[in-house]
């Protein structure tokens, strides 16, 4: 209800009338905005329900995070126009557990916000500070880029003649003009960020500065050539644990020759002793070979020795003999899941149940030794996993052998040892879900960049990805991170020091500086 200023009547009974006419409004429009804000809580609520499972049994992350922006932005514009006017500055603080703490390593810039008088505006007197309120906004000071240039003094000897100057430093690029910096921008853009060169290409135009995407290629090929040792470094350490994650996830690559696209793989392995309280810091690496032939994984671990924990892709089976594998239970229950969502059955649903018990045991020992996870396992897990294979048994006699529901139950029969193998090593995780984190970043490259464009350019993604994983995985900042590698290596690092400049060695390093 609009009310003019300047018309406003002299009779009190009409301004009362009129005001309570925009009490009425103002509280109706309250009522309405809080049920418009209860109901798209309720959405975003019951859309982060469906986090149990991967793939068929909830929305894919980047579609559900778009889902979630917009109907948080939904919530936010009914809050703004709740409560109108001056009355949006009144409202109540948010709680310590809404608010954003700021940390502390970001710079401050001071502005402060006066009363324009020296003296009292209520009476004229003299005034004095007695104190001050200080808030915090993040503020944001958009990226640009800038010329770095090289000063090198020449020196003339008035004796000899001789002239002195000192070297110019090396450029990680042969005669390019990309500083190690810009280079790990460009990397962590495209592989972390997943914004391909075209994109960065008209990005840099925006700022005036033309940079051709061929050129960035290069760039990416020359920075991925000093990596790639570290790479190699990175591969003997998590093949050197006792307990790994392997998967493999597909990637389109330019094919010319046939005009189209292949498809290649990359093999995620990876190491976390973090839900056991393990002393190596976590890890992934990412290998491309063109085909998904059995002798691949097998080619790279043939110097490891331990437990694998796998999906259910025959190749792994085929593994040296000094590999015990692991199944993953997340698999076995996904085929449980897809029947239960199709037919509604009453053994799906109940073999979910029962699956479901393992994992609330597993939910209570995260996070203790190996130890104590195996005594609890021996204790609670033991005798649940032995009704469940007996239960099993039973409905497979009794039920079409050529269904959908008996595939499941086979799938997770056949592959009994390895999914028991977790009852006996504290070590060992209920699933596979550390390796499928790791592919996440990947699938939605996939989305980004569409495919490949050769066999080195997929290998120079598994490069660029394995180390920003693992930076990932161990909190520190890709950028930073990048940047300094290309700094050290392209100055001459030396070839025997790599380890200091795996991530978590590295943050010890610069921590301490």
């Amino acid at each position: 209800m609009a009310i003019d200023l300047a018309v406003l009547p002299d009779d009190v009974t009409t301004l009362r009338r009129m005001i309570g006419e925009l009490a009425t409004a103002l509280d109706s429009e309250r009522v309405r905005a809080q049920a418009e804000i209860d109901r798209l809580r309720q959405i975003v609520r019951a859309l982060q329900r469906g986090r149990f499972g991967p793939r068929s049994e909830r929305l894919d992350d980047g579609q559900l995070q778009l889902g979630l922006e917009d109907l948080d932005a939904d919530i936010a514009r009914f809050e703004a126009s709740a409560l109108p006017g001056h009355d949006r500055t009144n409202r109540a603080s948010p709680s310590p557990a809404d608010r954003v703490a700021l940390p502390d390593h970001l710079p401050r810039a001071e502005m402060t916000v006066d009363i324009a008088p020296a003296a009292c505006p209520c009476c004229g007197g003299a005034v004095h500070e007695i104190g001050e309120t200080i808030s915090e906004m993040l503020d944001y000071v958009p990226a640009r880029l800038r010329v770095l240039r090289i000063r090198r003094p020449k020196y003339g000897c008035r004796t000899c003649g001789t002239i002195h100057q000192a070297p110019a430093p090396e450029r990680p690029i042969a005669k390019g003009l990309a500083s190690p910096a810009l280079l790990a921008h460009v990397l962590v853009s495209k592989y972390c960020d997943h914004l391909p060169l075209y994109r960065q290409s008209q990005i840099f135009a925006r700022q005036g500065v033309e940079i051709d995407r061929s050129t960035l290629a290069n760039w990416v090929g020359g920075a991925c050539w000093w990596l790639e040792p570290l790479q190699a470094r990175l591969a003997e350490h998590i093949f050197a644990s006792q307990k790994l994650f392997a998967d493999d996830t597909p990637i389109p690559v330019l094919d010319p020759g046939r005009g189209r696209t292949k498809t290649g793989r990359l093999w995620v392995y990876a190491r976390d002793d973090r839900p056991w309280n393990g002393p190596d810091p976590p890890a992934a690496i990412y290998l491309y070979s063109p085909d998904r032939k059995a002798e691949r994984p097998a080619a790279h671990l043939a110097k490891f020795k331990g437990v694998a924990q796998v999906d259910g892709y025959p190749g792994f089976e085929q593994l040296s003999t000094d590999i015990r594998l692991a199944a993953c239970w997340a698999h076995a229950r996904r085929k449980f899941y897809e029947v239960h969502q199709a037919t509604a059955s009453p053994i799906a649903a109940e073999a979910l149940r029962r699956i479901a018990e393992l994992y609330a045991i597993e939910t209570t020992i995260r996070g203790q030794t190996a130890v104590a996870r195996q005594s609890v396992r021996q204790a609670r897990s033991l005798p649940l996993v032995g009704a469940m294979k007996l239960w099993l048994e039973a409905q497979l006699a009794h039920i079409p052998p050529r269904g959908s529901l008996a595939d499941a139950i086979r799938y997770a029969l056949t592959r009994w040892d390895a999914l028991c193998r977790f009852l006996d090593d504290g070590r060992i995780e209920l699933d596979n879900n550390t390796v499928e984190r790791a592919i996440r970043p990947i699938a939605l490259g996939r989305k980004n960049h569409l495919f490949a464009g050769s066999d080195g350019g997929a290998a120079r993604w598994a490069t660029v990805a394995s180390l920003l994983a693992t930076a990932k995985l161990n909190d520190v900042e890709p950028f930073a991170y990048l940047s300094d590698l290309l700094e050290r290596m392209s100055n001459g690092h030396s070839a025997s020091q790599l380890d200091e400049l795996l991530p978590w060695n590295w943050a010890r390093l610069n921590a301490a500086a």
